[in-house]
């Protein structure tokens, strides 16, 4: 059985919460999702990340000077 459905979808205004690595978004319908997993170096990073301070450590992110 085929369903073929025409939707007109006007979002003024949509906030999301909350974003995982698993997060499906879906608007309208769909008759099937298929999942996919993509993994991409956008910051160019050749290393891995800093490890994460103690507890109770003090961190200081450094800012730009007040103009």
């Amino acid at each position: 059985m085929n369903f073929f459905i025409n939707q007109e979808i006007n979002i003024h205004q949509l906030k999301i919460n909350g974003l995982s690595n698993s997060s499906v978004l879906q608007v309208g319908s769909a008759g099937m999702i298929k999942p996919i997993s993509n993994l991409y170096n956008t910051g160019g990073f050749t290393g891995p990340a800093p490890q994460i301070p103690k507890p109770g450590a003090h961190i200081y992110v450094p800012l730009p000077a007040p103009s």
